[in-house]
């Protein structure tokens, strides 16, 4: 089988497309699945343990993490879309057949892979394509828990979310929807129908004005992309505001320490948790018409190298979707939202 693998830190060309023998049902343990990958998607995450490009004050503790000198685990990627081939004797939560989409740390990256049942997994909404589901894990997990579970956005809350066209913005915009926020959008202009197009109720265009000018105050500010300082922005949250930083560095972890015990706005920072009852509930999202896939690239598993390109400069529009041998023809359907009201 193939597998895209990496042995360095580095630009996209240190990926390399391998072949190796494929798992098999006989190497399952009783609580395993093989599954064959039929979609995956190419994350911030993803160049981040790629090109070791942690964020400044970061970097020792994310090469702890990812490996000191050169990648620890060599198969990349971690969100995917596919079917089960087999299940381990005790799998009771799936079956041959199945079609499912999640998150796995070991890596997704090659035709067949083995995940442990206790993985971030659900079964594929029907109505998705298998590209459709792989582009949701990363950025509707993170806006989930980022927006519903850290901010605790209430209706009627205005919320500001810098990167609304981006892997983590899209997704951002419809949950805030849900939650039933009032949203302000930034991004350009040229992405402002797709922005629109999710819910955003007003759009600022970051090439022509500064939304520290436009004389507006919000509850919530959302920054999937580190491009605001608390600072700078504190004077734009209304009482009880939060300033929520989903890529943050020393600085902004420090803030959400320190923050919630000082009068006025708070700065809030975790960790997004993936696991199976978060993706169940993005499943459940989609078929209530209430969360949909947004992808702005798809290209074959053999095009990686161009995948990550786009990835690593950050300007692109929703998920980066590779498409593995056994996906089945691209769907060209689109999946409608349904709005309250």
């Amino acid at each position: 089988m193939k597998a895209i693998v990496i042995d360095q830190y580095g630009p996209a060309e240190v990926l390399t497309i391998e072949t190796q023998s494929a798992p098999s049902a006989v190497q399952l343990g009783s609580q395993e699945l093989l599954i064959e990958v039929h979609a995956t998607s190419v994350t911030t995450a993803d160049w981040r343990f790629r090109a070791a490009a942690f964020p400044l004050g970061m970097r020792l503790l994310g090469r702890l993490v990812a490996g000191l000198f050169r990648p620890r685990n060599r198969l990349t990627g971690r969100e995917f879309s596919g079917r089960v081939v087999a299940v381990g004797s005790l799998v009771n939560r799936f079956q041959p057949g199945d079609e499912v989409f999640g998150a796995h740390g070991g890596g997704v990256n090659a035709e067949r892979i083995i995940v442990p049942e206790s993985a971030a997994l659900a079964k594929k909404p029907a109505n998705l394509s298998h590209a459709e589901a792989a582009a949701l894990p990363f950025g509707a997990i993170t806006s989930v828990t980022f927006l519903r579970d850290m901010a605790k956005i209430q209706p009627g809350e205005r919320v500001l979310i810098v990167g609304a066209s981006g892997g983590v913005g899209v997704y951002a915009v419809q949950i805030a929807k849900q939650l039933g926020a009032h949203v302000t959008a930034i991004c350009s202009g040229g992405k402002f129908d797709l922005v629109r197009s999710l819910g955003a109720d007003e759009l600022i265009d970051y090439t022509e004005a500064d939304p520290r000018d436009a004389g507006l105050t919000w509850d919530v500010i959302i920054d999937p992309v580190g491009k605001s300082r608390f600072r700078d922005y504190r004077h734009l949250l209304r009482a009880g505001g939060r300033h929520v930083f989903i890529e943050a560095g020393p600085r902004e972890i420090w803030q959400s320490i320190v923050t919630p015990w000082m009068r006025g706005p708070t700065v809030l920072f975790g960790i997004s948790e993936e696991n199976s009852k978060t993706m169940e509930n993005l499943a459940a999202l989609v078929e209530a018409g209430e969360l949909a896939p947004v992808i702005g690239h798809r290209l074959p598993m053999t095009e990686v190298v161009e995948a990550h390109r786009i990835v690593d400069r950050r300007r692109r529009r929703g998920a980066v979707i590779l498409d593995w041998p056994a996906a089945s023809a691209p769907s060209n359907k689109t999946i409608p939202l349904r709005r309250a009201g």
